[in-house]
């Protein structure tokens, strides 16, 4: 009777269990992988095209990065913010203006924490000028974000503007879960974007007219700071339905074998595509992953190379 008890309960928690990975499961799209290493822990339709709306901006703020980086871009440099970034753009939380001056720094804030499309095309149209290119501007910079992707062997994946927005979008822009992964992985392994996207609240400022107008952004991504998670963003339109990416950190795991330790890092990148429950189902993805993460961990780490990003 005792050991039947004991095999019912047992039973009951692999059904919730089970229960809890179809919910987790609702998205379209998703895939869970280490960080470290790019293997995939589970993938779900990973490969199937769709749009990602804001989710873009991670490639859009990349190249930015990079070129701070590699050609000595001063991201304190103040810019304009021109009339075409108004174009096709809904939404102005934050009231820009046309002509304000705001620093590039405080562009990618706006960007990243309260995925803000004025302030990605204003990223945009500044750097891509400055690219060498003689293609205009923001086409320019979306040139190096196709070029960032090719890079990065995100074969199935195209940008047409710098900040995702589908609507009326001739030719589409698409991606996929899987090259969404491969450009997190590789975005998240700056520290400036690390700081970035774990930002929940930043004030920004910007000049019109000779006045100083501040402005306090808020991070989209409600599951920020709880359970580990440290990033990364947000992106909805009614193409994508709702989308969501998220990198989770756990301690390093120390491994003392005689006289040699070795740490392990525990870092998972999480992308969601198509969702109706983002953040319900990103947390379940989330704590699966960790579990997955633990067996894969205990049996000695063993990445095959067809299950690498």
């Amino acid at each position: 009777m005792h050991f039947s008890h004991r095999f019912f309960t047992v039973f009951l928690a692999f059904i919730a269990a089970e229960a809890a990975l179809r919910s987790a499961a609702a998205a379209q799209a998703y895939i869970i992988a280490d960080a470290k290493t790019g293997y995939i822990l589970e993938e779900q339709e990973s490969k199937k095209k769709t749009q990602v709306g804001s989710l873009t901006k991670i490639a859009t703020a990349s190249v930015v990065l990079d070129w701070a980086e590699k050609k000595g871009g001063d991201l304190n440099q103040a810019v304009t913010i021109p009339q075409e970034a108004f174009v096709g753009t809904s939404e102005n939380n934050i009231r820009f203006q046309p002509g304000d001056s705001i620093t590039l720094r405080d562009l990618l804030y706006a960007a990243l924490v309260q995925s803000d499309n004025i302030a990605a095309y204003t990223l945009a149209n500044y750097v891509g000028g400055r690219l060498g290119s003689s293609l205009p501007s923001d086409v320019a910079f979306v040139a190096q974000m196709n070029a960032l992707a090719k890079q990065l062997k995100m074969e199935r994946t195209r940008f047409v503007n710098p900040h995702g927005i589908d609507y009326k979008a001739r030719p589409m822009p698409f991606s996929t879960a899987q090259d969404m992964a491969r450009l997190t992985r590789y975005a998240m392994d700056k520290a400036s974007f690390r700081f970035y996207v774990s930002q929940k609240e930043r004030q920004i400022s910007f000049d019109r007219a000779g006045h100083r107008f501040n402005y306090m952004l808020r991070s989209t991504n409600e599951l920020l700071g709880k359970n580990g998670i440290d990033g990364v963003k947000t992106g909805r339109t009614a193409r994508a339905g709702d989308c969501l990416i998220l990198s989770a950190n756990r301690e390093p795991e120390v491994v003392t074998q005689g006289k040699a330790i070795t740490v392990y890092p525990r870092h998972l990148i999480v992308v969601l595509l198509g969702s109706t429950n983002r953040f319900g189902e990103g947390a379940g993805l989330v704590q699966r992953g960790w579990q997955l993460f633990d067996q894969w961990a205990a049996t000695g780490r063993l990445a095959d190379p067809k299950k690498l990003l």
